[in-house]
């Protein structure tokens, strides 16, 4: 027997896009967009010492992804691949990472940059990155473009917002 699984939010990501369709499909696409995590002040206090981090990892809720799809054309391909290929937020759980770039800490609220992801984004969790443990830059890629400039260049669209089908 599966059994259900139940996160509750730590607090809410904002940022400037209302809307998936324009807005980055990666961090490196949107390295100088700033947004605001909004911790919940019940988990404020395990804010203790972030600073000293200039990334952190953020794991999210994909809060308005559409229904899961097993096969999908993700960004920077023309051909379907299977759903765990690809970084779509169309997922059996639509849970979403980002490694962004700490600027600073007011309180309960902490700014960053590098946002690829809607405002209201429900916040589950925030990691410290650490190059030793999170980098291995000369990983084989799979089907993903070898190159980072496509990150940095390609936006999203509405095709995983249950809007449209493929």
């Amino acid at each position: 027997m599966r059994e259900s699984i139940v996160f509750q939010p730590i607090g809410i990501i904002h940022t400037p896009f209302l809307d998936p369709a324009g807005m980055p499909i990666q961090p490196a696409g949107g390295r100088e967009i700033t947004g605001t995590l909004e911790i919940f002040p019940e988990f404020a206090d395990g804010l203790m010492d972030i600073e000293g981090f200039s990334r952190i990892i953020l794991i999210y809720h994909f809060h308005r992804s559409g229904m899961c799809r097993l096969h999908l054309v993700p960004f920077l391909d023309t051909q379907p691949h299977g759903v765990f290929s690809t970084r779509a937020p169309n997922r059996p759980n639509p849970i979403g990472i980002s490694i962004v770039s700490l600027i600073g800490r007011d309180g309960p609220c902490l700014q960053i940059s590098g946002v690829d992801m809607l405002d209201g984004t429900p916040l589950l969790d925030i990691k410290p990155y650490l190059p030793e443990c999170d980098a291995f830059c000369s990983e084989r890629t799979g089907w993903f473009p070898s190159k980072e400039s496509c990150f940095s260049t390609t936006l999203s669209d509405d095709r995983f917002s249950g809007k449209k089908n493929d």
